[in-house]
């Protein structure tokens, strides 16, 4: 017996449509330099018809890559609904990697066309020579050094475009987007996200038992736009109705709370790491006005207890903590406690990494794939399956990193029968020392609820005796004084005893990689070289 539905594809395009029509109203702001720059639904799906017809113009066809390296602005959301709607395929390009890998990355993706905003012209400019299949370098904004050689103008070429653009039929399984990993070792890899599986993912999103976005919110996107497609909301929220907020460059403590202040977001998304500098800097800031915010969604890595208590006790506001990666769309977990919770359990859910959502599945595996108990106790490295999670990477054969139709996270923790998982480290992180692991998550969340503790990261390093043992890389506070044995009595009270580190080391700050996630790799080189003064304390 056959279905009577009628079969309609899941495509960005018919995305970009619900927005443009439901919700032709809704606004779009963009921060700048000399103010906020508005825009609704309605005026910017049109732009997106005529950014498409331009590209067509120059001759981009359907499978094509068009890459875009920009911050997060009006202009790249254009890009974003206009490339995968007209069939091409969208790469999102990272500004903050080191030349040789974006030349990699570039040349890999066999990008065609670049899209680059005018303030990044000069950071653009140290690969121009080396990506020889790009053909155009259009350019968002008022670039006058010249450094990019000949380029084209995005706003000369949309606005000379009617926005009659039609649409093309698509095959949903089709390529719409592009995301090369980051913060990994060897090589960026690349995955490919399709029209469908980005339709399920904006579906996932709006559910209350995930992200619940919806037209009642404005949400200010933190989290870049090269960073897994802003972690999926740009489509979300057209898709949903939710106005946006673009701050561009503007990621610092005090210009984000000046934004909450003014624009009233009643969510915002970004990794643990800026929003530890929002509360550092509301500190000092007796303006600070948090008010609107109904909840902050943070991800990227494990946001500590004494954050998640910071924002509930001095600001009312919930911190959902998502779990996911760039090969998982990125949705797979939230943090919300189960229904009847007492509130003063809640916070023991809202660290963890979070509860499975609907429409993917996860599983905890050994070594040797044996899947282990879901009881919140036995350890091992979580696999996931779904929609919107990788089957394989794009021109690079990784079979590791897959089995048997799950993807292979890389991270260790725990699986409960509720569902929720709890990250106790990545498995190129976690500490083995006398043949038992130490979690570095664990060791940082819980030095960082120190009160003269600004950042704290924990690597392994060499042990005669154990194979391996924690270095503490502590940042203090401005004007904060605390010893080494201070700290390490701190955390006595707080983690097992043969947990606490004899090393010790404090740092100006803690490395980031490319998305703001601590870089362990970097602590671990300059260690190896001897360039951390540090200290043990028995």
């Amino acid at each position: 017996m056959k279905s009577t539905m009628q079969e309609a594809p899941l495509l960005i395009s018919g995305i970009l449509r619900h927005g443009e029509y439901v919700y032709a109203d809704k606004k779009v702001f963009t921060v700048t330099p000399d103010g906020v720059d508005e825009a609704t639904f309605f005026q910017i799906a049109q732009r997106a018809q005529q950014l498409a017809a331009a590209l067509t113009k120059l001759g981009v066809k359907r499978g094509d890559r068009v890459a875009t390296f920009m911050w997060n602005n009006q202009a790249h959301m254009e890009a974003y609904l206009a490339i995968p709607s007209m069939g091409a395929v969208l790469h999102t390009l990272n500004i903050r990697l080191f030349p040789e890998q974006l030349v990699y990355i570039i040349n890999h993706a066999e990008d065609e066309i670049i899209i680059v905003d005018a303030s990044l012209a000069g950071v653009f400019a140290r690969v121009r020579d080396q990506i020889p299949l790009v053909r155009t370098i259009i350019v968002n904004g008022l670039e006058t050094t010249g450094v990019l050689g000949e380029t084209l103008d995005y706003d000369t070429l949309v606005t000379a475009e009617r926005a009659s653009f039609e649409w093309p039929a698509l095959d949903e399984r089709d390529a719409a987007i592009m995301c090369y990993t980051s913060g990994t070792t060897g090589n960026p890899k690349g995955v490919v996200y399709s029209h469908r599986s980005t339709w399920l993912h904006s579906m996932a999103s709006m559910t209350a038992n995930s992200v619940g976005l919806c037209e009642k919110d404005r949400s200010l996107l933190i989290v870049p736009m090269f960073h897994v497609n802003a972690w999926g909301s740009v489509y979300t929220s057209f898709f949903a109705g939710v106005e946006l907020i673009l701050p561009q460059m503007f990621l610092q403590g005090a210009p984000i709370i000046k934004m909450i202040r003014e624009l009233r977001p009643t969510i915002s998304l970004g990794v643990p790491t800026i929003w530890n500098d929002v509360l550092r800097v509301a500190e000092t800031t007796p303006e600070t006005d948090l008010s609107s915010l109904r909840c902050i969604l943070a991800g990227g890595s494990a946001v500590p207890r004494s954050m998640i208590e910071s924002f509930r006790d001095l600001y009312g506001i919930n911190v959902l903590q998502g779990w996911g990666m760039t090969e998982t769309s990125p949705l797979a977990a939230v943090s919300i406690p189960p229904t009847g919770t007492p509130p003063e359990l809640e916070i023991d859910y809202r660290v963890k990494a979070g509860r499975i959502v609907a429409g993917v599945e996860v599983r905890l595996t050994d070594d040797d794939g044996t899947v282990l108990p879901r009881d919140g106790k036995t350890v091992g490295e979580f696999e996931i399956r779904g929609p919107w999670i990788a089957g394989s990477y794009f021109g690079v054969d990784d079979p590791d990193k897959f089995r048997d139709g799950w993807l292979r996270t890389g991270d260790i923790g725990t699986l409960d029968e509720e569902g929720f998982m709890v990250v106790s480290d990545r498995t190129k992180d976690v500490i083995k020392s006398g043949g038992e692991w130490i979690s570095s998550v664990d060791l940082e969340v819980t030095m960082m609820a120190h009160p003269a503790v600004f950042e704290a990261a924990v690597i392994a390093v060499p042990d005669d005796k154990w194979q391996e043992r924690p270095l503490c890389c502590v940042v203090l506070k401005p004007d904060a004084t605390v010893s080494a044995q201070e700290l390490k009595a701190f955390l006595a009270e707080r983690v097992a005893k043969w947990w606490l580190p004899e090393r010790w080391t404090f740092i100006e700050s803690v490395p980031k990689t490319s998305v703001g996630k601590f870089d362990k790799k970097v602590l671990r080189a300059q260690n190896a070289e001897g360039l951390l003064d540090v200290v043990t304390v028995d």
